[in-house]
């Protein structure tokens, strides 16, 4: 037996999360009755009565599951047909429905929670401490330790897209053994062009302006636009300000009052040395200005991000 009741609502605009609750739901059930018919329908492609179909007892026995994808993107006919099966009830079969948010389909959401549906929150992932949080998690769950740098630098090599973090993750943890490092995260993944930007941030707030410009021109020359190299010097600056008016604490506590990523409060500690408030004003106007070039307000972008990396270096040295 399982403990999956009959309704299964699982809601919330993170794909891989949706995905990933409706398939150990799946896997769940399939472990009482590894013979259930699995049966995909799609909110989009849905036709009427589809439903009471597939919910009506089969002369041959056995049970079903079927998942219903997408239900915020269904008409009214997918709408009537679940509200009217869930009042029904269900007779060897568990529904699992998928709803990204928002209003519509309300009125089955409604029905499948009056029902005593489980719900399952696939919440939306944003915060770089939340990202941050995903990415330790994966591996603590393939049974795995990544220092707190490698997640930075995971994340700051791959990107932010869950799918595309949580990849990398099965890849390290599938190719490497022991603790996952900074190092090994740069063995596969420093390479990017991505990473670029952030390595021109680093430098360029540190005051190393030769190694900033280098940097710069490499990555101009690898295909990276200047827009991102503007935002993640922007960023940092702005991440070095809230920390510095933050006051004391530990990082964890002052990483949840600004909704940071712990590693994220360390590395803007570290890098306000050398700053104050003044100059680090006129490095964040400056990289505004840059920001406005680069978007169309300015006649040459890559000018406008080198003089934006000069200003910086020149005000972090005084």
């Amino acid at each position: 037996m399982t403990d999956v009741p009959p309704l299964v609502l699982i809601s919330g605009p993170e794909q891989i999360l949706a995905e990933r609750a409706a398939a150990s739901t799946i896997a769940l059930l399939r472990e009482s009755d590894p013979e259930a018919e699995l049966i995909r329908l799609e909110a989009a492609t849905y036709e009427a009565g589809e439903l009471q179909l597939h919910t009506s007892p089969s002369l041959f026995g056995g049970s079903k599951i079927l998942l219903v994808r997408d239900l915020d993107e269904g008409r009214e006919d997918l709408i009537a047909d679940l509200v009217g099966v869930v009042g029904a009830g269900l007779s060897d079969a568990t529904l699992i429905v998928l709803h990204k948010g928002g209003v519509r389909g309300k009125k089955a959401l409604d029905a499948l929670k009056k029902a005593g549906a489980r719900v399952i929150d696939a919440p939306a992932i944003k915060s770089d401490r939340d990202k941050s949080a995903f990415v330790t998690n994966e591996f603590r769950v393939a049974g795995r330790k990544v220092a707190p740098d490698a997640v930075r630098a995971l994340l700051e090599a791959v990107g932010k897209d869950l799918r595309e973090l949580a990849a990398a993750c099965k890849q390290l943890v599938d190719d490497t053994e022991g603790l996952v490092t900074a190092e090994v995260v740069a063995r596969y993944h420093g390479g990017k062009v991505e990473a670029t930007g952030f390595r021109v941030a680093d430098a360029a707030i540190g005051g190393n302006l030769p190694e900033a410009l280098r940097l710069t021109r490499h990555a101009l020359a690898s295909g990276l636009d200047p827009v991102p190299i503007v935002a993640v010097l922007a960023s940092q600056l702005r991440q070095i300000a809230r920390v510095a008016t933050a006051g004391r604490g530990g990082s964890g506590q002052l990483a949840k009052q600004l909704g940071m990523a712990p590693w994220q409060v360390d590395r803007a500690r570290r890098d306000a040395q050398g700053w104050n408030g003044e100059r680090l004003g006129r490095a964040i106007q400056a990289v505004a200005a840059a920001d406005f070039e680069v978007k169309g307000g300015g006649r040459d972008p890559v000018y406008a991000l080198e003089r934006a990396i000069m200003t910086i270096t020149a005000e972090r040295n005084g």
